[in-house]
């Protein structure tokens, strides 16, 4: 494993340089080593027909934070290899909180869970719509 050194800064510097992120909304909270944090304001157009939250916009929260994690320990060149999710209950409105950590690594790759719960615009009790599990792999790719 690196001595990498995660900042909030560099975390929501990767999440400008997407541009799919650009459509989400997604910010880094939590960039440290073995977690991430992501969130995400909930609006009209991450909603299926039903008027819930659709499910690749939870996937979306899953994949990157389970990326984050990874990357806090791995360093910042690194992708998903793959990833499962469950889906729970659904979100409605508010803001969806993607907590993402490292359970097992060595210097090629790490395991991660997330946990994705919606926080009610009340400020209320925090749902767990979704949990996701992924491994992340270090590319070995430098980044400009």
């Amino acid at each position: 494993m690196t001595e990498f050194h995660p900042t909030l800064e560099l975390a929501n510097s990767v999440l400008a340089a997407q541009p799919f992120t650009g459509q989400v909304g997604a910010r880094c909270t939590v960039f440290d080593r073995g977690a991430a944090t992501l969130e995400i304001d909930i609006r009209d157009q991450h909603r299926q027909q039903y008027g819930v939250v659709h499910g690749g916009v939870l996937a979306y929260a899953a994949d990157n934070v389970l990326t984050f994690a990874g990357g806090s320990v791995l360093g910042p060149s690194v992708i998903t290899a793959g990833f499962t999710i469950n889906y729970l209950r659904a979100a409605r409105d508010g803001v969806l909180r993607a907590e993402g950590v490292v359970v097992h690594a060595n210097a090629r790759q790490a395991v991660c869970t997330a946990q994705i719960r919606v926080i009610p615009p009340d400020g209320g009790e925090p749902t767990l719509c979704a949990v996701a599990q992924g491994t992340i792999v270090a590319t070995g790719v430098s980044q400009p």
